[in-house]
């Protein structure tokens, strides 16, 4: 399997931006991970090619963020922080109802492919403390009650809007 020629195009465009092609690995990797659901050894190889690098070195950068999943998940992308402040704020009873709610564990995906829900470390938010992202996009103050409403809109398909951020 190989990218599309305009996921190439991106590819190159991205790496275009930066005075040093190579700056550009980490959007390049999420251009690969929005159109192949995942950071796939295609979109490994493919942005080796374009900035020059071997598949090695994008694959470390890939496997030491984990952002960048190697591995199929749901259409939406669930995570809680659960580093110290957001767990004790909440993040951790979040987590547990979200859990259960769902019926996945950690990096788990539900039955119906919608949902993967995911301990995420800090997300650099405290002040917002606790913090459930849905495809990297940030929920802040959530509560069990409002993240299990995030998680039912999701699923029933109804528009959420992140806190800040652009949409």
């Amino acid at each position: 399997m190989t990218l599309a020629a305009e996921t190439y195009d991106e590819l190159r465009e991205i790496a275009a931006r930066y005075p040093q092609a190579r700056s550009g690995l980490l959007p390049m990797l999420h251009l690969v991970q929005s159109v192949e659901g995942r950071v796939t050894p295609e979109g490994i190889q493919a942005c080796a090619e374009v900035l020059g690098l071997t598949p090695a070195e994008v694959s470390g950068v890939a496997t030491f963020y984990t952002m960048y999943k190697r591995h199929p998940v749901g259409t939406h992308h669930v995570g809680v922080c659960t580093n110290t402040l957001c767990a004790v704020m909440g993040g951790d009873e979040i987590f547990a109802c979200l859990r259960e709610k769902l019926e996945v564990g950690n990096d788990e995906t539900t039955a119906d492919g919608a949902i993967t829900l995911e301990h995420i470390e800090c997300n650099a938010a405290c002040d917002y403390a606790p913090v459930v992202m849905v495809n990297w996009e940030f929920f802040d103050n959530q509560t069990p009650e409002s993240a299990s409403q995030l998680v039912d809109d999701l699923r029933e398909g109804r528009e959420v809007v992140a806190s800040r951020g652009a949409r």
